[in-house]
């Protein structure tokens, strides 16, 4: 073990052999941190929803007050809070703000979904509509630091996609008061319905509804393993709310050739350990030089930074593991379904391809995660815990919900039905055939 001068003790690193290893020890060696403690972490997340379920707003501030240290006078952010906080903010900041949300502006914008109609056959138009979903809950983390990001990276398609009610919970500081910037990034995203409330009570207030907070209808941000087992939880409730995806502790997994640089793969594996003790990062290269080069950097570089110690916790669930050549990295990466995919290859574009599963893909030496999480245009609010596989992250889209349309007249009915007649009873379905067919009959007898 290597410690620095602060008593933080870091892991050593080794290199692992893909090759060497069987079926389950590849899956054991990709196996997420917070695997091991699902169970009871998905337990302690019941408990406390149903704790905000029965006593509402006085669970919300007894759990505040448990979690957070804090005795709230009220759970809703008020008017004068919202000026307060943008006369503290450093101008600089203020700007960085705005020109990452003019990018997310754009990048969302020309990803939209939009409505359409088409004649499918004479007489038979079909199309879609895009409709906002009527109240959406917003959770902005702040566990061991502010994610003004986060609402920039949930406020901006919540805003475009028209939703008009947005809710936003974010933690208190122990002040008991919101981020100033957190505060100032929503009104930028025209929210002014924030609550200082953090966790897995945020969520259950969000999904259910307390005195003060209003039941929202799908719930959308990442958080930790609470946050995130707390929103499944709710989402499989018929009585909670939809969630927009698995946002857990965040995770990267870098590609590298023997052409990387390794102080900045070193660099982009600590970006993500510092989030939290229970990120994973995750080095693939068939150059043993490179990974030899990075396991020796990791704890020079983490011992610099203010989040060293929980780098540190984190780092010790990072792999640096040797693949055989690069196609099997891809392999690995697919199975693995990153977050964050960096290829830091000399040609990485080629490469794209082979990518399956990933939440958000940067390419080349010069494209550090970092850029992604606050403002190359990208949405930062990325599906977690392999489920890139299913799941894509934050849209527009996700914020509305996309209702089919038909208009038939009677020159459709008589193309297409005799064609749903016939589907239906192969399916033995009588009375769907029946409300076919006596159209049908009736447009006979009326001579049309």
């Amino acid at each position: 073990m290597n410690a620095n001068g602060r008593g933080i003790v870091f892991p050593e690193f080794s290199t692992i052999a893909w090759s060497a290893l069987d079926g389950p020890g590849r899956a054991a060696l990709l196996r997420r941190p917070v695997a091991v403690h699902g169970e009871e972490i998905r337990s302690a997340a019941a408990r406390l929803i149903d704790q905000v379920r029965h006593d509402g707003d006085a669970a919300l501030r007894a759990l505040t007050r448990r979690f957070d240290g804090v005795e709230l006078q009220r759970l809703q952010v008020a008017p004068e809070d919202f000026e307060r906080a943008e006369a503290e903010l450093d101008p600089e900041l203020r700007q960085a703000m705005v020109d990452a949300r003019a990018r997310l502006i754009a990048w969302h914008q020309a990803g939209r979904a939009s409505a359409f109609e088409i004649e499918t056959a004479p007489g038979v138009r079909c199309g879609r509509v895009l409709r906002p979903i009527r109240r959406v809950g917003l959770y902005v983390p702040a566990g061991s630091a502010p994610l003004p990001s986060t609402a920039l990276m949930l406020g901006v398609p919540a805003g475009l996609a028209g939703c008009p009610g947005i809710v936003l919970c974010t933690p208190p500081r122990p002040d008991g008061r919101a981020d100033p910037a957190v505060l100032t990034a929503a009104r930028m995203c025209g929210i002014d319905t924030v609550f200082t409330l953090g966790g897995v009570q945020a969520i259950a207030a969000m999904a259910y509804g307390t005195e003060s907070v209003a039941k929202c209808d799908k719930l959308f941000g990442p958080g930790n393993a609470y946050v995130d087992a707390a929103k499944q939880w709710v989402a499989r409730d018929p009585d909670g709310a939809a969630v927009d995806l698995p946002a857990g502790p965040s995770e990267v997994l870098v590609i590298a050739d023997d052409g990387a640089d390794p102080d900045f793969v070193t660099a982009d594996l600590l970006s993500q350990a510092e989030h939290g003790p229970d990120s994973q990062v995750i080095l693939v290269s068939d150059s043993a030089r490179l990974l030899a080069a990075v396991g020796q950097r990791l704890p020079i570089q983490a011992a610099a930074l203010p989040r060293a110690a929980i780098a540190a916790q984190a780092l010790a669930s990072a792999r640096l593991i040797r693949v055989d050549e690069l196609a099997q990295a891809f392999d690995l990466s697919n199975r693995y379904a990153p977050e964050h995919l960096i290829l830091a290859l000399r040609e990485p574009r080629p490469w794209l391809d082979r990518v399956e599963a990933a939440g958000s893909v940067f390419l080349g030496d010069y494209a550090p995660e970092a850029l992604g999480d606050y403002c190359s245009g990208t949405n930062h609010v990325l599906p977690t815990g392999g489920w890139a596989r299913a799941y894509s992250g934050v849209s527009v889209a996700a914020f509305q919900t996309a209702i089919s349309i038909q208009s038939v007249d009677a020159k459709g009915l008589r193309a297409i039905g005799p064609c749903a007649a016939t589907l239906a009873r192969a399916e033995s379905l009588a009375g769907h055939e029946r409300a076919v067919t006596l159209r049908l009959q009736a447009l006979a007898e009326a001579g049309r």
